[in-house]
């Protein structure tokens, strides 16, 4: 099936489940016990923190009331987040990424630290090696993500991807961003230049409306809702 990727649409979710709860308690540990000093988690030493923030994702999407159905609402435009929680102080932001048959993201590297894991259906990641001579990501393999399936992962290039759902039914992940939850549409995803058959194409198009076939995408819409913070210690 062919994947065409868009700009999420963005909805935010009303409510916190205490299954989202537990997992905001366990990153609030997680940084009160194991972050490093200052705002930037999970550089390549920072194996005990990226430990924690597996292990509480793996833990939360194990609990069948994770999410309920309002959390689990795609659209036929683009995959779609849902903002569940956002820490009081900025440290993270907790989202469900809805995905239809044939959604797909961009290829692009990250601002921030960042993990996921799939609670329904199946994902394809697609892997990529960021060319510093010529300033462009170059495909590497691509891995199927079943439910299940946990990844964590630091900022920058050092870990490319691109997700999409290439199943035929809908598929659902589990996120967790190391921004503010204001900042959720525009402070995680780093766009970069893809090199296909020796050429390289901007993915940068894609935000401008356009895929790399030419087909119309939507933009990013984002929802006015206030978003309610996550309870911390």
């Amino acid at each position: 099936m062919k994947s065409t990727a868009a700009a999420p649409l963005f909805q935010p979710c009303s409510s916190a489940r205490a299954a989202i709860q537990r997992l905001c308690d366990h990153l609030n540990e997680a940084f009160e016990s194991t972050a490093p000093a200052g705002d930037s988690p999970l550089r390549s030493s920072d194996a005990a923190f990226a430990q924690r923030v597996r292990s509480a994702l793996a833990e939360a999407i194990a609990d069948p009331g994770l999410l309920d159905e309002s959390a689990c609402k795609g659209d036929a435009h683009g995959y779609r987040r849902h903002l569940l929680a956002a820490d009081a102080h900025g440290r993270y932001a907790i989202a469900a990424l809805v995905w239809m048959p044939g959604q797909a993201s961009p290829v692009h590297a990250h601002h921030t630290w960042c993990g996921y894991a799939v609670v329904e259906g199946k994902l394809t990641e697609s892997l990529y090696r960021w060319d510093e001579a010529g300033a462009c990501a170059t495909a590497c393999r691509t891995q199927p993500r079943a439910a299940g399936a946990v990844s964590v992962t630091r900022a920058g290039h050092a870990a490319i991807h691109r997700l999409a759902n290439e199943s035929g039914r809908r598929a659902v992940s589990l996120h967790v961003y190391g921004v503010a939850g204001a900042q959720i549409a525009t402070h995680v995803n780093d766009l970069v230049r893809v090199a296909e058959s020796g050429v390289e194409s901007s993915i940068g198009a894609i935000s401008s409306g356009l895929n790399r076939d030419g087909q119309t995408v939507a933009p990013d819409v984002v929802a006015q809702t206030p978003v309610r913070e996550a309870a911390l210690t």
